[in-house]
Formats: structure tokens, sequence, C-alpha cells
């Protein structure tokens, strides 16, 4: 939307973390265009509603976009901010998506119950909480004496059903967690080589209606991370994975995996120093067929979103590459 025009309505869903990403962008807009009219429409998804099913057993991420999708079709909204580990990896062509935010704190975190105080007192006759097959796959090679349970709901009613006692500890990604600020809670931070995060993580998605101008948002978007974006999802979307699927990616620029540079949550669309650096990509794998693990990286100069793409393809290649030797060896 050009900035000389009134208002713009902004779609999200109705969690307080979905709400509090939402302002995030409404507070840029807000402070850079004071002469423009903003509101926040909230409304609750087909994958808010069922939560006593796996997301892989009801649809996918798709569910937790459904109704945004429509209201800008309908034009009750002109822009909805997503998670992007929960966008699908089609996009519709009527509804691009029109930028990505600064990054967040990407990683995984452990979180033990409030009476808890160190990970060396985790009561392991319980389970430790998350949904999430890519989190337990690499989870179990950490915990080898753990078992896993699924939890659904917002991030408050997991930490809620923690407390109260059902679960040792649950997996949370550390980004909604400061989000909300509620890094207290955060137990133990998994470094993205330990457990690699869901493609996306940590990175809000814009997305608009086609053919409208968004120009208002130039200053907020990143560059960095529509590479980085590029890159993991090109990753995914190469081995096939849906959205449940157990593949995970994770780019890093720069090459020294210091998280240091996280926790912006806006900017820039500038090309800094640092957007343009070396980026390491990792990738994650679960080959169905056989129950392996894969694991690999690269270091590449991506310096545009389709060199991004390409790296993600490249990593996915080497990894199939190596599955298939495997199979055939």
């Amino acid at each position: 939307m050009a900035q000389d025009e009134k208002k713009l309505v902004i779609g999200s869903r109705e969690s307080l973390l979905a709400v509090r990403q939402s302002e995030i962008v409404l507070d840029y807009l807000r402070k850079n265009f004071p002469q423009m009219q903003f509101e926040l429409v909230t409304m609750k998804t087909t994958g808010d509603k069922i939560l006593h099913k796996r997301l892989d057993e009801i649809g996918g991420k798709g569910l937790f976009v459904r109704e945004l999708d429509q209201a800008l079709r309908d034009r009750r909204t002109d822009l909805s901010v997503h998670s992007l580990k929960d966008l699908p990896a089609e996009i519709p062509e009527d509804l691009p998506v029109i930028g990505f935010s600064g990054r967040e704190d990407p990683r995984d975190v452990l979180v033990l119950p409030e009476d808890v105080s160190d990970i060396s007192q985790m009561d392991f006759s319980k389970p430790i909480g998350t949904s999430s097959r890519r989190r337990i796959l690499q989870a179990q090679e950490l915990f080898p004496q753990a078992r896993f349970e699924s939890v659904r709901g917002n991030v408050l009613t997991r930490l809620r059903k923690l407390d109260e006692g059902q679960y040792s500890a649950v997996i949370l990604a550390a980004a909604g967690l400061r989000r909300l600020g509620l890094e207290n809670r955060i137990s133990k931070v998994f470094s993205t080589e330990e457990m690699i995060p869901s493609a996306g993580q940590g990175i809000l998605a814009l997305q608009g209606r086609k053919g409208m101008d968004y120009s208002c948002l130039d200053g907020f978007v990143s560059a960095q991370s529509a590479i980085a974006a590029a890159a993991e999802r090109g990753f995914v979307s190469s081995l096939g994975g849906g959205c449940t699927s157990p593949i995970a990616a994770h780019a890093e620029f720069g090459g020294s995996g210091d998280p240091g540079g996280f926790g912006t949550d806006v900017n820039s669309s500038g090309c800094g120093a640092d957007t343009f650096s070396p980026m390491t990509l990792r990738g994650f794998y679960y080959d169905e067929e056989t129950c392996r693990i894969y694991r690999r990286k690269i270091t590449v100069r991506a310096e545009t979103p389709l060199e991004g793409r390409s790296a993600g393809r490249e990593l996915a290649a080497a990894i199939l590459a190596e599955a298939k030797s495997r199979k055939n060896g």
C-alpha cells in the first residue's frame, strides 16, 4: 500500500504470540507513517481449533493460514503476518509473500517446570512435550533416556500444562518466548548444530494481495532473511517435504554460528556487511524408509534469494545422493 493511502488492515491469528508478532509490524508502520490508520483483525484458524491431534494427522500447517488467506481475498484485510515456519511450501499466486522480517533467535530451547531449577533434576518418568517429529528425532539423540508426547496449544497453554506436572519439560522456539517476554523460562538453548531448527524459524512472513502496493514496508523487510528463507525452504521443497515432514534447514551468515546477531525482529532492507557474507546452510533429513537421519552443511556465497534457493537445492541433492549410496551399498 502506498504511504499516501489512509488505512491498512492486518490479519492475524488470535493467539497472544501471533498478535505480538503482528504488533511488531504495526509498531514500525505507526512510527514511520503517522498519517495512516492501521487496524488489527484477529481470527481463529482451523489449526487453532483442532488441538487433540498432531498436525500431520489433520492436514498440516496450511490449516493455520486458510482463514487468513480468505480474509485477504475477501478484502477484509490487506496484509497477513505469519510465522514463516507455519507457512505452507506452496504460496498462492494471488497472495504473494511480499517480504520477511529480521530474524529473532531461531534456536529451539528446553523449558523446565517452574519448580525445577536445573536440567540435572529432570524427572524422566514424565515425557518431554513436543508435537514436532523434527524435534523428537534430534532430542532423542540428546536425551536417549527420555520419552516424548505430543503437546498442542499456544505457548502459554503449553507452559501451563508443563507447570501442572504433565511433562518433565517442553521444547519450544526461543523466538516465541522472547517475543512474549518469557525468555526467563528458557532452561537450555540448543545450538543449531545440536538441533537444526525448522525452516524459517524466527522469521515473520508478510503476505499480501497481488497487485497491491506495499512500499510502506520497504524499510521493514530484510534482504538477509529473504535469502535465508529461500535457502531453507528450497532445501525442504527439494526433498519433497510437506510442512509436517521431519526435515529441517537453517542458514547462518558470517560463518561464526554466533546468535548475537539475532533478536532484532526488524529491518533492514539495506545491504549491510553481514547481508552478503558467507552463508552456512545446515540440513536435516529423516529417511522414512530406512529410519536413518542425515545431516550435512555447506558454506556458500548467496547474495540473492535465487542464489539462496540454489544453495538449498544443492544441499538437498547432496543428502539424497548420500541416502541413495547407502541404500545401494
